[in-house]
């Protein structure tokens, strides 16, 4: 089972490192991974999504909760928060192709961000699920390339984590 973990750490030298030490070390793995400052220059938010049953999840909590710079460590559950991805791909195009692939991307909801005579790079923000569908849609095309953050996740409570782990 996938977990979406957001955690609130000090933004200072070395905390990345030593909490993708902390996976590895145990023998985690990280899927996704995303950092970012929040309004608060001093603490960064990261986003982690990583597998494994609930012992695996409460062994994952209890190690970050003990790392001095993290600030507060939360288990997304389902439907409790909202989470995307961005994607930019970039698929081969021809005369033929072209009206095909930007009805596509308007279909699902992407954008197009750069126009050439042999490819077309497209954007799309969302979840998951639309990153894959626009994935699946354009192969048939042919996908030169791919780039993917991690995912982003954010509580939909009105309070919020960052409020929950001022200290």
């Amino acid at each position: 089972m996938k977990h979406t973990i957001s955690v609130l750490v000090e933004n200072k030298f070395g905390v990345l490192a030593r909490i993708a030490g902390l996976f590895s070390a145990r023998g985690f793995n990280i899927d996704s991974l995303a950092v970012g400052e929040t309004e608060d220059p001093t603490v960064s938010r990261m986003t982690i999504v990583s597998e494994g049953d609930e012992k695996t999840l409460e062994q994952i909590k209890k190690q970050l909760n003990k790392l001095i710079d993290v600030i507060k460590v939360a288990d997304f559950k389902e439907g409790e928060f909202i989470d995307r991805e961005l994607m930019l791909i970039k698929v081969s195009v021809s005369a033929r192709t072209r009206k095909d692939i930007l009805e596509a991307v308007s279909s699902i909801g992407a954008k197009l961000v750069n126009a050439g005579s042999k490819s077309l790079s497209i954007e799309i923000s969302s979840d998951q699920n639309k990153i894959k569908a626009l994935l699946e849609l354009m192969r048939p095309f042919g996908i030169i390339e791919v780039v993917r953050t991690g995912r982003i996740a954010m509580d939909t409570s009105e309070k919020g984590l960052e409020a929950e782990g001022k200290p």
